[in-house]
C-alpha cells in the first residue's frame, strides 16, 4: 500500500517491535549491574547490548514513532489526500527492516556486534573494534537514506498540498515542527553518513581521518557527529 495512513501504522508496529528489542537489550544490561561484579554476560557481550540497545532505541524505535505520526497526521491536518510522494514514502519504511534485521545479524558474527557504545567514538569504533562494523556502518546508511526521503516527502507535502484557504499562519503546530524537523534531518544525515563512511575507511581500507599517527583527528569524529546527534535529537 502507498496510502498514508497504512505507511503510519507500518512505522508504528515496526516502532513497537523495536521497542520490546531494545528493551529486551536494557534488560540485559540491568541485570548485570544488579549486583557489584559478573554474573550474567562477559564484558565485551555487554558492550555489544549497550551499543545496539542505544542505536536500536534511537533509530529504530523513536524516530519511526515520530515519522509514523507524521504520516498519519500531517496529510490530515493540512487537508491533503496522501503524501505529496507516496511511492517514496513506501519505500522510505520498506528499507528500514533491512536495515535494523542487518544491524541485529552483527552480532551474530565472529568477532561479535559492534561494542563500542553508540556514539562509535574513535578509536573505538576503528583501532579496537569487530569486523561487523561494516554491517553496522551500512545499517546506519540505509536508516539515514529512510530518514532524508521522509523528510523531502514532509516538506514536498507541507509546502504544495495545503488545502485552499490553509496558509502559512494557519498550520498546526505539529506540521510546523515537523517541516523544521525535516529540513534538520536533510541537513544533518550527511554528515552523519560521512562519519560512518570515516569509521569504515580507516578501519577496512588503511585512511587515517580520525588516526592521529596517520595526521587525522579523533576529536574531529566527535565534532561530526555531534554536529549530526543534536539536531537530530
Amino acid at each position: 500500500s502507498t496510502n498514508h495512513k497504512d505507511i503510519g501504522s507500518l512505522y508504528l508496529w515496526f516502532s513497537f517491535i523495536m521497542f520490546l528489542t531494545g528493551g529486551a537489550m536494557a534488560m540485559v544490561i540491568r541485570a548485570e549491574l544488579f549486583q557489584p561484579g559478573l554474573q550474567l554476560v562477559d564484558p565485551n557481550f555487554f558492550n555489544q547490548m549497550t551499543t545496539v540497545h542505544g542505536l536500536i532505541m534511537v533509530f529504530g524505535a523513536v524516530m519511526p514513532a515520530f515519522t509514523g505520526l507524521a504520516n498519519w497526521l500531517i496529510p490530515m491536518m493540512i487537508g491533503a489526500p496522501d503524501m505529496a510522494l507516496p511511492r517514496m514514502n513506501n519505500w522510505s519504511f520498506w528499507i528500514l527492516p533491512f536495515a535494523f534485521t542487518m544491524l541485529l545479524s552483527s552480532l551474530f558474527m565472529e568477532g561479535g556486534g559492534p561494542n563500542f557504545g553508540w556514539t562509535f567514538y574513535a578509536p573505538l569504533s576503528t583501532t579496537y573494534s569487530p569486523d561487523s562494523t561494516a554491517l553496522f556502518v551500512f545499517a546506519i546508511h540505509i536508516m539515514g537514506i529512510s530518514s532524508m526521503m521522509g523528510a523531502i516527502n514532509v516538506i514536498v507535502t507541507i509546502v504544495n498540498l495545503r488545502a485552499p484557504g490553509m496558509t502559512w499562519m494557519k498550520l498546526p503546530l505539529f506540521v510546523w515542527t515537523w517541516l523544521i524537523t525535516a529540513f534538520l534531518l536533510i541537513a544533518v544525515m550527511p554528515v552523519l553518513a560521512g562519519a560512518v563512511t570515516m569509521v569504515l575507511t580507516d578501519k577496512f581500507f588503511g585512511t587515517s581521518f580520525l588516526d592521529t599517527a596517520g595526521g587525522g583527528d579523533p576529536v574531529m569524529f566527535q565534532h561530526i557527529f555531534w554536529f549530526f546527534g543534536h539536531p537530530e535529537v
